[in-house]
């Protein structure tokens, strides 16, 4: 029994020094911190050079290369994808700014440097798509991708704060198991190619609008779009060899959220996960209305 309640104790121990070293680590550098900086740069161009060549070899590679040239795609998928890599380069440059700022660096450099990180990573890919004979360059992708940096840009330039944060949800679909070489035959798949399950929101904070306000500072109210019926990328191939009675219309939502990096609390390790899962719009009642002229309220919708 003593030595199980020695090993207890250490065990113990080890937790709460893991626990405050981890905490000590993410508490960000008042001045800037050259061995953070340094280890934020090589770790962010390795990890990107590294998912670049994987790409190249698991995707790319499989198909014929051609010269470098331009595709003109902003008619497919009623624009979900777009809508993606909006969210996609917020993101990455929000994950780059808050390394910067970490590290202790200014806050001009945390937006030039960081807050770009998402077009530059996301342009790569573009380049390896216009290398591919099977795609193509997208002006539209760029374009979207350029939208996204500067939205999460000019939210810090006029507030100084992110008070409309783009999030994510997704819910499986039947038109997944019609078309699984495209749409996803596993759900990690699906989250990423079914985008008839894909709904993007805008999520903004009430209370950063009406500061002083008795509103929760937590509170959001989020705006979403998403697209149905969906088998192929646009009209050119006929829908009813696989689902005869599917219909493409785009979809427009309006629901409660919460913005989780609200939740005070002086733990920077849960300031992390919050920042996180904050990417994700959480299950809220929701009001529903499409472009084939109905409206829906939806109880609980994910």
């Amino acid at each position: 029994m003593r030595s199980l309640f020695y090993f207890a104790l250490l065990i113990f121990s080890g937790t709460v020094f893991g626990q405050r070293a981890i905490e000590q680590f993410l508490v960000p550098a008042d001045s800037i911190n050259v061995q953070r900086r340094n280890a934020v740069v090589i770790s962010q161009t390795v990890l990107s050079a590294g998912v670049l060549l994987g790409l190249n070899e698991l995707w790319y590679a499989d198909y014929p290369k051609s010269d470098f040239h331009f595709s003109n795609d902003n008619a497919e998928w009623l624009q979900m994808d777009k809508a993606g890599h909006v969210f996609s380069a917020y993101h990455l440059g929000s994950f780059g700014k808050s390394t910067l700022q970490w590290s202790g660096v200014s806050r001009k450099n945390q937006l030039l440097y960081g807050s770009t990180l998402g077009f530059v990573f996301l342009s790569a890919v573009e380049v390896l798509d216009g290398y591919s004979s099977n795609w193509g360059a997208s002006w539209g992708d760029v374009a979207a991708n350029a939208t996204g940096t500067a939205f999460f840009i000019s939210q810090e330039l006029l507030w100084r704060e992110q008070r409309i944060v783009p999030k994510f949800s997704f819910h499986t679909t039947p038109y997944a198991s019609r078309r699984p070489n495209v749409l996803g035959s596993s759900l990690n798949e699906q989250l990423l190619k079914d985008y008839n399950g894909q709904t993007y929101w805008l999520s903004a904070n009430l209370h950063s609008f009406f500061k002083g306000s008795k509103i929760p500072t937590w509170l959001n109210i989020a705006v979403g779009y998403g697209a149905d019926g969906m088998i192929t990328g646009n009209d050119a191939f006929v829908n009813t060899i696989f689902l005869p009675d599917s219909e493409r219309y785009r979809q427009f939502y309006l629901s409660f959220d919460a913005d989780l990096t609200k939740i005070k609390t002086n733990s920077h390790v849960l300031k992390t996960v919050f920042s996180v899962i904050n990417t994700i719009k959480i299950p809220a009642p929701t009001f529903e209305i499409n472009t084939l002229g109905e409206s829906k309220f939806r109880f609980l919708y994910f």
